[in-house]
């Protein structure tokens, strides 16, 4: 759904470069870069759409797995999925003992824990209200560089940004009315594992920064620990299924070859076409599409206040990512991005993320 899927933290490591197109003649111009078969757009739409739909995919999945079963089996598939195009690709894992031990912080804190709290928390509350809490990540991201002092100092407006975004959450949570008819613990794990992004990615930014690994290889290896984790903690909370209904079964390997997998390729290829800025506007329209996927594949009932709230929730996420234009004569020569260093892009799930900020979105609902 991580990725998602994201709050300005820049996690590291940088794209392989773009393989040049076969050519017959040397000349003393830069190769060009390989046109992909399908247009930026509609992998845009794509990943959106998986994305969004993650949230019904948990909901439907939690229905005949336990939760910890759920996230197992989406991370397996969407690590097999991740593993076939690391040797297509024929990368090579990271080397060094202390990388891996970087990484299986970032699988805990990216994929394994948020993965799992988002599928407890849809036991409980409608898929609706999951994916707009996994849209409260810009805002998570923002506060914790507000509290943190960080180098990416908030401007005014971002700081509205953050008050507008968590007026909107309020909105959502029906606040007037003492957050009746709400399920308490079970938006508080949706809101928790939209927390645990941010805090992820500065993770990641700060410790994995030049490892030489190229994103995929890193993103890879990230998936393959949070497996393992998984693998070791779902036996000790819950019993072997006794049986594999047909539509949870579809639903959990669906979410993970397609929300886990599929979508870290989709947003990996769109953040080297069209770069961060427009990669991640994907993050906006992940909460739209798993609304409507719940209302009207699973019939759950929307009051007035939640589409609003959501609105408003998106608005102040915006205003959180802007930037004060910099002028031509002004502007800073960018500094070449260390080897290693993830591509920017939001959380999807993940988010995008399955699905707003830089480095690759991890997995997410």
């Amino acid at each position: 759904m991580s990725a998602p899927c994201e709050p300005r933290a820049t996690a590291p490591a940088s794209a392989p470069p773009v393989p040049p197109v076969p050519s017959s003649t040397t000349t003393a111009s830069a190769p060009a870069a390989r046109r992909p078969a399908l247009d930026w757009r509609i992998r845009f739409a794509g990943l959106s759409l998986i994305w969004g739909f993650s949230f019904l995919l948990i909901k439907v999945g939690t229905e005949g797995y336990a939760p910890f079963q759920v996230t197992f089996g989406r991370l397996l598939a969407g690590t097999a999925v991740l593993v076939a195009a690391m040797a297509m690709r024929r990368e090579r894992l990271p080397r060094s003992a202390r990388t891996w031990g970087h990484l299986a912080v970032a699988a805990l804190l990216l994929n394994a824990l948020p993965f799992s709290l988002f599928s407890y928390a849809e036991l409980t509350i409608p898929s609706t209200l999951a994916g707009i809490c996994n849209a409260t990540s810009p805002l998570w991201g923002m506060a914790l560089s507000v509290v943190a002092l960080s180098e990416d100092r908030p401007t005014r407006r971002r700081v509205a940004g953050l008050g507008v975004g968590f007026l909107g959450v309020l909105t959502v949570l029906g606040a007037w009315q003492g957050f009746s008819g709400l399920d308490l613990p079970g938006t508080g794990m949706a809101l928790l594992a939209s927390f645990c992004y941010p805090v992820g990615w500065i993770y990641v930014r700060r410790t994995l920064a030049g490892t030489g690994s190229s994103t995929l290889a890193l993103t890879g290896s990230q998936l393959c620990l949070a497996t393992v984790q998984l693998a070791v903690v779902t036996p000790l909370s819950t019993s072997a299924p006794t049986s594999f209904p047909l539509l949870p079964t579809l639903s959990v390997l669906a979410l993970g070859a397609l929300g886990t997998g599929l979508a870290v390729l989709l947003q990996y290829g769109l953040v080297q076409e069209v770069g961060p800025t427009t990669a991640q506007m994907v993050t906006y329209f992940i909460p739209v599409i798993a609304t409507a996927a719940g209302v009207a594949l699973l019939g759950e009932q929307l009051s007035w206040n939640t589409p609003v709230g959501a609105l408003v929730v998106l608005v102040g996420a915006a205003l959180t990512q802007s930037r004060p234009r910099r002028t031509p004569a002004t502007a800073p020569i960018p500094a070449p991005a260390p080897e290693g260093s993830l591509p920017a892009a939001p959380a999807p799930g993940s988010p995008p993320v399955e699905g707003a900020g830089h480095g690759p979105r991890p997995p997410q609902p």
